[in-house]
């Protein structure tokens, strides 16, 4: 009789213990995914932000005579497919942040090759609105920069929770995955360059 009293004084020592496990075990996952949807919201605010200047950018190089339209072209095109790849954090996968990423980078290729365009047309040039467009899209790029930082910051603190024995036991029981890192494209670390030489050169 003192043998089953003891097992049962047992068992629900041992059932209390796997109950705070999984409580505490549950909770910081919970605080750490908000961390990086945080982190993840800051990203895609950042890009927002950019996406709406290009769009007053083309609207102000609309304006220069006879401006090359396909080079306009392509960055409204790559802006569009941009705002179109809708990603959340709380189902991010590998493969939606690739698809994220190459969209992004289109848009980085495209608005890189329509600034240097300007460079054959003086009056965008001298144009204080495009020079404040300039301005703002330098300082965007580097916020843009800073959100994938601390995205990736942010993922690797829930990666170590939910990936480490034992607790991802628990993460399969409670649904919470292993969330991709930011993996920049090759020359995506180096901000679009919006430099101008406002020199006039010499044919």
């Amino acid at each position: 009789m003192k043998k089953w009293i003891i097992g049962l004084i047992v068992l629900a020592i041992i059932g209390f213990g796997v109950y705070n496990w999984a409580v505490g075990f549950n909770n910081t996952a919970v605080r750490l995914n908000e961390n990086v949807s945080e982190a993840w919201g800051n990203v895609q605010t950042s890009y927002q932000r950019r996406n709406d200047l290009i769009g007053n950018l083309v609207n102000t190089v609309k304006g220069a005579a006879d401006f090359e339209r396909n080079t306009l072209t392509d960055v409204i095109e790559a802006r569009a497919k941009a705002t179109s790849v809708n990603v959340s954090a709380n189902d991010l996968s590998a493969q939606q942040l690739e698809q994220f990423n190459q969209a992004q980078g289109q848009v980085s290729s495209a608005l890189s090759r329509l600034l240097v365009t300007v460079e054959r047309y003086p009056e965008l040039k001298a144009n204080q609105n495009f020079l404040k467009l300039q301005d703002e899209l330098t300082s965007t790029e580097n916020s843009i920069q800073t959100s994938r930082v601390r995205y990736n910051e942010a993922i690797k603190p829930y990666n170590n929770h939910v990936k480490t024995f034992p607790n991802k036991i628990l993460a399969g029981l409670f649904d919470f995955e292993g969330k991709p890192y930011f993996d920049a494209e090759a020359g995506a670390e180096r901000p679009v360059d919006v430099e101008f030489d406002f020199n006039d050169k010499e044919d």
